[in-house]
């Protein structure tokens, strides 16, 4: 994923150098875009999210593995002002982590993974509703930054089952709140706004569910489990 942000941000700097050598430029693409106080759209994109954790003594360590995960979904821009929109994204973010546990904690000394590891499958539906504030639009080009909240439905999360750790399964909770923060570059296209993204996004609600046995190896130290992750996000509008 690091890789991956790096190609955003020498991806960013090239459209802002390539729009800085033609700021004399006569042809305005969609000139009146903007204009509407109701717009729409749809985006795609990836992300890479993690667990942070809180332990309630410090003995060992939950490490988390990533991977890059996939974003769809739609758009609606509401126009405030000519540097002020609010807009609701709601989409389908799939996201998938693996926890590593110490075999210390089962009082073991090497690592099994069929023992010592849990895997965890997202579904989110993600609600996030933002503030976008840009700047001046200059010939086909408007950064901006944005931020706000969201809450997430995780469709993968088993909270109401009543199969735990002991069987294998590690449940995390059904609904989670988040705040975002991030920046992009609005591209004025012939036909269409064309918009890249990325934002970081950050859980304020704990996501674990502790297993049945309150001694559980697996969830008795977990205070508090919580998502963070990065969304880069590819909109078409």
């Amino acid at each position: 994923m690091r890789d991956i942000i790096l190609i955003f941000f020498i991806f960013i700097f090239s459209i802002n150098s390539y729009g800085q050598l033609f700021t004399k430029k006569k042809v305005i693409n969609n000139e009146n875009f903007d204009k509407p106080s109701l717009s729409w759209g749809y985006f795609l994109g990836m992300n890479n999210y993690d667990y942070n954790f809180d332990y309630i003594s410090d003995f060992t360590d939950i490490q988390t593995e990533k991977s890059v995960g996939f974003n769809v979904g739609l758009i609606g821009n509401f126009r405030i002002s000519d540097y002020f929109d609010l807009r609701f994204e709601p989409g389908l973010v799939m996201s998938n982590r693996n926890l590593i546990y110490n075999p210390i904690q089962f009082n073991e000394e090497d690592f099994n993974e069929n023992i010592h590891k849990r895997e965890i499958k997202s579904t989110y539906i993600h609600l996030p509703l933002l503030l976008k504030i840009s700047t001046k639009r200059v010939n086909n080009f408007k950064p901006y930054i944005l931020g706000g909240i969201s809450t997430a439905l995780n469709l993968s999360s088993k909270e109401n089952s009543v199969d735990d750790n002991s069987l294998g399964q590690f449940r995390t909770k059904r609904n989670v709140f988040f705040y975002e923060l991030g920046f992009g570059v609005d591209l004025y296209l012939e036909w269409f706004k064309f918009s890249p993204s990325i934002r970081g996004v950050f859980a304020i609600s704990d996501e674990h569910v502790p297993d049945n046995d309150p001694l559980s190896p697996w969830t008795s130290n977990i205070d508090f489990m919580k998502t963070s992750g990065i969304l880069i996000n590819f909109t078409f509008q």
